[in-house]
């Protein structure tokens, strides 16, 4: 969700909700992600993400495992196999770098209980901010609302064409 200067993004479950705040570009890629946009060239979290498949390791899950004076901290989890074994390789990382890899990679994004029991509560603010932008949606005006059932916008003038040809 945009603000002044960046963008909030709300985790929790069902019990809380909490807001970490990333700047604008990881951002538009968690919302690209969440969007499931295909992007015409990777962005850095999809050549982590090809870097992590071309070595055969796959991401396992993310951890955001400490807060301090509102700074966030991640750890991300990645799996190794081959003809030797397994291997756990535990990587410190940005929460909103962890969130966009994490989204992408459709794995799970966990929150330590300390991090969960010294965060703020923020359900009520984040249900007014989805109800305020269901309202605005609701009350803008549909560019097609002609009461038919087609794709065309019935409200344009027919001889705008032919005005602009003369």
């Amino acid at each position: 969700m945009p603000t002044a200067n960046g963008c909030a993004v709300f985790l929790g479950d069902e019990g809380k909700t909490f807001v970490i705040y990333v700047d604008h570009a990881v951002g538009n890629a968690i919302q690209m992600s969440l969007d499931g946009v295909k992007k015409e060239r990777p962005l850095t979290h999809d050549l982590i993400g090809h870097i992590l498949t071309g070595l055969g390791a796959t991401l396992e899950h993310v951890v955001i495992n400490d807060v301090n004076e509102g700074t966030f901290y991640a750890r991300i989890l990645i799996k190794m196999r081959n003809e030797l074994g397994q291997k756990i390789v535990e990587l410190d990382a940005r929460p909103s770098d962890s969130t966009v890899l994490a989204l992408s990679h459709k794995r799970p994004i966990l929150v330590a209980k300390k991090v969960y029991d010294a965060v703020e509560d923020m359900s009520e603010i984040l249900e007014r901010v989805l109800r305020q932008q269901a309202e605005a949606a609701d009350a803008e005006p549909d560019p097609d609302d002609d009461d038919d059932d087609d794709d065309d916008d019935d409200d344009a003038d027919p001889d705008a064409d032919d005005d602009a040809q003369k």
